[in-house]
């Protein structure tokens, strides 16, 4: 009974020896215990997705919305803006600049305030166009720039705005309006517009004329008459 025991036992002992060797062979050779980065330190690969055709329709072009644009509405919209900045005339600098008779002017051109290298180095003037940009993203009409906020994304609330600028201290003249695209039409869709006389409308007298003057059937040498009084023409 012991030696079957003690085989028995020295099977499961031998068993477990192997196993953990060939563990530990395992792991030497995968490096399992391991910390090694992969070269370069990419770790994977990167997915690029594909942009999503046919977005969101653009909306009105900036004409159309600058026509019916409000004052009073960008004087609202603009009460996020009086944190940083001051709009009455000579008023002081803030943690941006006073911003009084910008339309039209140099982009970074307000004297004694301290712009970004970014913003100074854009160069041209706050069109409408331009504004437009700045106000919708400023990092992105300029990289780089001090200014924090994050913009303006509604078209109505940017256009508001920059109405309310204009009437502080003036603004160059504003752009046209896109012109509508002509509604497509079918030549003789509508009463009069094909060839000939329409049903229920009266013939105009060059109309009445022309058929007078038209040639009527003229009897035939060999015209006869039935016994009723008719003529018969052959």
């Amino acid at each position: 009974m012991d030696d079957r025991f003690n085989t028995a036992s020295g099977w499961v002992l031998f068993s477990g020896i192997v196993a953990l060797g060939a563990s530990i062979a395992s792991g030497m050779y995968f490096h399992a215990d391991s910390q090694e980065e992969f070269e370069d330190g990419e770790w994977g690969y990167f997915v690029e997705g594909e942009e999503e055709e046919g977005g969101e329709d653009a909306g009105p072009d900036l004409g159309t919305l600058l026509a019916s644009a409000d004052a009073a509405a960008g004087e609202q919209v603009f009460a996020k803006c009086s944190a940083c900045h001051t709009i009455e005339q000579g008023g002081a600098n803030g943690i941006g600049p006073n911003l009084y008779g910008t339309m039209g002017k140099a982009i970074a051109g307000h004297a004694g305030f301290a712009y970004s290298s970014a913003l100074s180095e854009k160069g041209g003037e706050w069109t409408w166009e331009n504004m437009d940009a700045w106000l919708e993203s400023p990092r992105g009409f300029a990289s780089g720039t001090k200014m924090s906020f994050a913009g303006l994304s509604k078209p109505e609330d940017r256009a508001n705005v920059m109405e309310y600028l204009a009437s502080m201290g003036g603004a160059p003249a504003k752009p046209e309006p896109a012109a509508a695209e002509p509604e497509e039409t079918i030549a003789g869709d509508a009463p009069g517009a094909g060839p000939g006389a329409v049903e229920g409308v009266a013939a105009d007298p060059a109309e009445a004329a022309a058929g007078m003057g038209a040639d009527q059937p003229v009897p035939a040498d060999n015209a006869a008459t039935d016994n009723e009084g008719a003529t018969k023409v052959d």
